[in-house]
């Protein structure tokens, strides 16, 4: 023992420790020291470990470069030329918006390849003049387009037969109100327990708050403020958040497309669609000038999520998720294919990305989003932004449709894609467009713009889906994943999250499961959890800060090296498993939050070593009992060398700590 160390007058051989008037706190602390320096396993050959070298993992970082944009010219560089009606912009090279769309080039080929349905352009220059089609909008008829994967095509039809067939009556009312009233209301409740507080200070309103009990004649005639009142009109609670949400309106029409593709709406397909009764009446008698693809609704719906979801990205994922529900409901309400609603989302994504990088929203991005932070907290009565995030996921999963995170991400996925074939070819990499990532700015705001790229890219979709393989990339974007942090690390992440920032620099979580051969390096005083099922391979190195491990295995398949900071074992499961070798090295925490039947428990494959100077603290989750007399095991490897300095129970005052060639366990004294 290191007696040595311990003031001569505190202690004399055979004194019982129990015995000193200590505090319970430093009575504990000085317990955990006492068992330590004697080593509890009756042994001194493994008392002194020598650490192994910190992982390296591939020693590269991933990267997402743009493409050349002479080969695919980015949309948010070229945005404003998403306009019909101008001769310049007529056709699938020169028009921004019909090119990101042009995934669905493999499914059909309209009649003409210009934006001229019901459209006429004088000549600019060397463009010539656009004459309007001679398309009818009717399928089949001598005017149409054609139809170049039959699978495909009847797939697309026959999921809105079957979908509006069995439509609830609940689901019926969603697409009737989701058709009919403003975008930005609708969407606006997926800010679940601050949906009150947003459209109150934004003062949005609509005139749209039931369905008629019968088919009547019904107009767009919404006449409340959709997304809200401005700054110009004097709101100076919201206004600049206002300003910005309809500046993701610049540049979006999805009128382009429509006049380009000619595709008629899935009730003109096939006379076994149910459109939703009451809207019946809205149905358009002009088909040259109602193209299907792409829905505009959905596009709207989309943009303006993504922009709300800046703005508050404490409800990020489920902004995100309301806005792809708001693109089902048109498949419901009979009114759109899954095509439509898949085009629309992609143009909504790049028309918010474009606003936000070289639009008209750059100037208040930041005041904007400062704006509506203050505003929220002090609806909510919250005093930080963590504050915020909690009372944003407060309410039960009956008052809030998105509060359960499964359902919520299994849904979206669903959306995505809607079961269509993945006829294409399912190897090609995923590619992130130019700009794509500053929809993550506030989400992950402690990655840099090359990190978000390579999120997005590692959290994409699949390729070989129908319409979403388009060369610039917009189509397999999952910003709901995205959201979580990375999907695998390719390369070796570098992480710094600076705590005194506030936000998400001083707390966030990935719920991704992360692959891949690349080391995670964390820093910074701020905190991140990790609750996948993760499997990267290169290693976690923690030199600062909190990484809390929230599952079984978050930790991944690598060694995990303690450099400094605290490492939180926090998972339900029987055991927090290390893939390799677990170190620790002097300065450091390993902080054990022990549950029923030993859950939480560190539990390495290979070797455990640890440093003179290191700290180990024992926490007991919530409803765990524990008494006198309790021994728990707290970590275990192949092999474990060294001993910690302090040791420390949260709630007992007197331990003992036992270390055996493999494990360590403290005995509960009382």
């Amino acid at each position: 023992m290191r007696a040595s160390l311990l003031p001569a007058a505190l202690v004399s051989p055979g004194t019982p420790l129990h015995r000193f008037p200590l505090r319970p706190v430093a009575l504990a602390l000085l317990t955990g020291f006492l068992m330590t320096g004697c080593g509890g396993d009756g042994g001194d050959d493994t008392s002194v470990a020598t650490l192994p070298a910190a992982p390296t993992g591939l020693g590269t970082t991933d990267t997402a470069p743009v493409q050349d944009a002479t080969a695919v010219p980015p949309f948010v560089d070229n945005a404003a030329t998403n306009q019909r009606g101008d001769a310049r912009y007529a056709t699938l090279q020169t028009n921004a918006g019909v090119r990101a769309v042009s995934g669905f080039l493999s499914v059909w080929q309209p009649s003409t390849q210009i934006v001229d349905a019901g459209v006429t352009a004088a000549a600019n220059g060397s463009f010539p003049a656009v004459t309007a089609s001679t398309w009818s909008g009717i399928p089949g008829d001598a005017t149409d387009g054609k139809v170049l994967d039959t699978a495909a095509h009847s797939a697309n039809i026959q999921y809105v037969v079957t979908a509006t067939a069995a439509r609830t009556d609940a689901q019926a009312l969603a697409a009737y109100l989701d058709d009919r009233r403003g975008k930005g209301y609708s969407i606006s409740d997926g800010m679940g327990p601050l949906t009150s507080a947003w459209r109150t200070a934004a003062g949005q309103t609509t005139s749209i708050t039931s369905m008629p009990a019968d088919a009547t004649t019904v107009l767009y005639n919404d006449t409340g403020a959709d997304v809200g009142v401005s700054t110009a009109a004097g709101n100076k609670t919201l206004g600049l958040a206002v300003d910005f949400i309809n500046n993701v309106g610049d540049n979006a029409s999805t009128e382009p497309a429509k006049r380009f593709y000619k595709y008629a709406r899935p009730w003109r397909w096939s006379s076994n669609v149910i459109v939703v009764p009451q809207l019946v009446p809205a149905k358009s008698s002009t088909p040259t000038t109602d193209g299907g693809y792409i829905s505009g609704h959905t596009a709207e719906g989309v943009r303006k999520a993504l922009a709300m979801a800046y703005l508050v990205p404490q409800r990020f994922q489920e902004m995100m998720a309301r806005s792809l529900e708001l693109g089902e409901n048109r498949i419901l309400a009979g009114m759109h294919s899954p095509m439509d609603v898949i085009g629309g989302r992609i143009l909504g994504q790049a028309s918010a990305a474009a606003a936000i990088a070289n639009g008209s929203n750059v100037a208040i991005k930041t005041t904007a989003y400062q704006q509506a932070q203050a505003a929220m907290q002090s609806a909510a009565g919250a005093s930080s932004f963590a504050a915020l995030q909690t009372y944003a996921h407060s309410a039960a999963a009956a008052d809030d449709r998105f509060n359960d995170w499964v359902s919520l991400r299994t849904n979206a996925q669903r959306r995505m894609t809607f079961g269509l074939p993945q006829t294409g070819d399912k190897t090609k990499a995923a590619v992130v467009p130019k700009g794509a990532e500053v929809l993550l700015e506030t989400r992950l705001p402690y990655l840099s713009a090359d990190q978000r790229r390579v999120v997005l890219k590692t959290t994409a979709l699949p390729s070989g889906w129908l319409v979403m393989d388009d060369a610039e990339g917009w189509g397999r974007l999952n910003y709901v994943a995205a959201a979580d942090g990375y999907g695998a690390f390719n390369g070796d992440v570098d992480l710094t999250m600076d705590g005194t920032l506030g936000g998400f620099y001083a707390e966030d979580s990935w719920r991704n499961d992360i692959g891949g051969a690349g080391k995670l390096t964390k820093s910074g005083s701020g905190t991140l959890h990790l609750s996948g099922a993760n499997t990267f391979s290169g290693g976690l190195v923690l030199k600062a800060g909190v990484i809390s491990a929230d599952s079984s295995s978050a930790l991944g398949k690598g060694d995990v090296y303690l450099a400094g900071g605290t490492l939180v074992s926090n998972a339900a499961a029987p055991q927090v498993a290390v893939g390799g070798k677990f170190s620790q090295r002097a300065g450091s925490t390993l902080q054990v939050v022990l549950g029923g039947s030993g859950a939480g428990r560190l539990v390495a494959a290979g070797a455990v070593n640890v440093e003179d100077g290191a700290t180990l603290n024992v926490k007991f989750a919530k409803g765990t009992v524990v008494k006198a007399g309790d021994t728990v095991q707290v970590l275990s490897g192949a092999s474990l060398a060294g001993r910690y300095s302090t040791v420390t129970v949260d709630g007992f005052t007197k331990i003992s700590v036992s270390y055996s060639g493999t494990a360590l366990s403290i005995k509960i004294e009382g």
